[in-house]
């Protein structure tokens, strides 16, 4: 007990991201990591899905010696697992279990689940079996390793333990320990409902009638029955229900009608920032090298440093994440006269890559400092990979339908890079970190973000960034700030509204063309400012609020035992 508060003797974290590279949880698990595994010491488990078979997971290294005794007691038990560590900073112990034998006793499972806890899985469909055989799975796996430990007689009724679930995926195995383990402390954190993040992307505006919105009836409505019901239930159930922002606990209010306990922001480690103001020099140069380099072989014209570089990025979530009015606000400022610096502006999503230009490869690979860029452009200059669906993809539509060939005389070049930035892309060939140091300026008008990690990773890295209030990030960096963040702060947040969409663009136009005309003096102050902010987002701010969380949940845990012995 630390002032007062219950504190955790183990932690086991389930979630679909575990040594599974897919979105922003991925982000917030791998990050906050090593702040929990300093104090905790190898005392908690993460367990993720494994459906590698007989390859080789790139974020995972498989050791038998870890529980080896609990390891054979569990196969013997039925239960296909491979212990390890989740080869990130600090290194935490990682549990990948195969959910897949579940599946033929899926009725069953879902049968005890309607039966105990009310959870609607009739309307299931797609990826619901999958994360709901998983997630019981992972419940199973903690189970185990539960009792093998008391048999042991390492753990009694002291024991202090947490399960934390995250997304509507792992709630299964929440409400499961819930109901088989009841001295275990059950924490859920959802970091979007799937209700609201379904409303926004249907284009129905959420912000204004979300006291309107019934979550069971919008369920319906959407299609979304099955998913909404086991994380609702799970929110009702848990001992500590979380999210990530505060914007997203209006959502758990009015579609889950379930406030949450505790709001957990997401933090940041900086530990892969380059350190060195020399390395970082370095790599922010080699950065902007490159990006230019791509830019001028596929526009067919010479691009000086002096060139501004801006981007956008995160997942193809058309109107949630902005996209659409970022490629307004580019167009937008291709007409604007108090703009005085040639800008190349960036798209970096994942799309439905076919392969990179084979085109534009070549003209890399012949582009030296002997043989300049060519003065020609490539068919299609506006994106770096073949796509499937080029005829029907969403950002080449709107360029197209604003005339956005990328001409000549166009003072904006808008570039589409369909692909994760992992280094083997074909183009660019470096990280999604080295990339985005080499911005001058971010861009995130986010109309859906109940967190937003790619404005805090860009202020890390001391790029400037434009963002909103409707996303969790703006919305704490308001707060810190004491006002709306302007330029000059490091962040500036755009009020986003329903129906605002072209008064953003507009202020993303005007902040990029004001950013155009700053001074070095004034650009290095916002770069400082910027980084100042990413410093009281750290992981070592924010982890108090995890242990308020853990707090919460062991103090249910320690009721239910005081009524059991």
């Amino acid at each position: 007990m630390v002032n007062n508060r219950l504190v955790p003797d183990y932690i086991f974290e389930s979630s679909w991201e575990v040594c599974n590279k897919v979105g922003g949880i991925y982000t917030v698990l791998s990050t906050r990591a090593k702040t929990l595994q300093d104090t905790m010491k190898d005392r908690i488990l993460f367990i993720g899905p494994d459906f590698w078979n007989e390859h080789e997971c790139p974020y995972f290294k498989e050791d038998a010696s870890l529980f080896a005794d609990w390891q054979w007691e569990a196969k013997e038990q039925g239960l296909k697992l491979k212990v390890g560590r989740w080869t990130i900073p600090g290194e935490p112990i990682a549990i990948l279990v195969d959910f897949k034998p579940f599946f033929e006793k899926k009725n069953e499972i879902y049968g005890w689940l309607w039966e105990h806890y009310g959870v609607d899985s009739l309307h299931a469909y797609g990826d619901y079996d999958e994360a709901s055989m998983f997630s019981y799975a992972a419940a199973l796996v903690t189970e185990s390793f539960y009792k093998w430990k008391s048999v042991k007689g390492e753990w009694n009724e002291k024991t202090k333990v947490i399960y934390h679930a995250n997304e509507w995926m792992c709630g299964l195995g929440a409400l499961y320990l819930n109901n088989r383990l009841p001295q275990v402390g059950t924490m859920f954190t959802t970091h979007a409902t799937s209700i609201g993040r379904s409303i926004a992307g249907n284009m129905k505006p959420l912000y204004d009638y979300l006291f309107a919105y019934n979550g069971d009836q919008m369920a319906g409505e959407l299609n979304m029955q099955s998913k909404h019901s086991i994380e609702k239930q799970t929110a009702h159930y848990v001992d500590c229900f979380t999210t990530v922002s505060d914007i997203t606990a209006k959502e758990c209010v009015e579609l889950l009608d379930k406030p949450v306990d505790v709001v957990l922001p997401n933090g940041f480690d900086n530990s892969f920032v380059p350190s060195s103001a020399q390395q970082f020099a370095r790599k922010r140069k080699a950065s902007r090298q490159k990006m230019l380099q791509v830019a001028s072989a596929l526009l067919g014209e010479e691009l000086t440093d002096d060139t501004l570089i801006v981007s956008t990025s995160g997942r193809y979530e058309f109107r949630n994440k902005g996209i659409d009015v970022f490629i307004e606000a580019m167009n937008r400022l291709r007409f604007d006269s108090s703009l005085n610096r040639k800008v190349v502006a960036f798209i970096e999503v994942p799309g439905w890559v076919s392969e990179p230009r084979k085109d534009l490869q070549d003209r890399l690979q012949t582009t030296t400092t002997h043989h300049p860029s060519p003065n020609t452009p490539l068919d299609l200059p506006m994106v770096t990979h073949w796509l499937h669906n080029m005829d029907h993809d969403n950002v080449l539509g709107m360029m197209k339908h604003y005339d956005m060939y990328n001409r000549k005389d166009d003072k904006v070049k808008v570039i589409f890079l369909p692909c994760y930035l992992d280094g083997n892309d074909g183009i660019v060939n470096m990280t999604y970190y080295d990339v985005v140091l080499g911005n001058d300026l971010c861009i995130y008008p986010s109309y859906y973000e109940p967190w937003g990690y790619t404005p805090l990773e860009a202020v890390a890295f001391k790029v400037p960034c434009i963002t909103t209030d409707l996303a969790g990030f703006g919305l704490w960096a308001n707060t810190v700030f004491g006002k709306e963040g302007q330029l000059a702060d490091g962040v500036k947040v755009i009020h986003r509204t329903d129906y605002n969409y072209s008064e953003v663009a507009d202020a993303i136009k005007e902040t990029v063309a004001e950013f155009s005309n700053m001074t070095k003096k004034q650009v290095d102050a916002c770069r400082k400012n910027a980084e100042a902010l990413s410093k009281k987002a750290l992981w070592s701010e924010f982890i108090a609020y995890y242990y308020e969380a853990y707090d919460i949940a062991l103090s249910k845990a320690e009721e239910r035992k005081k009524n059991y012995l």
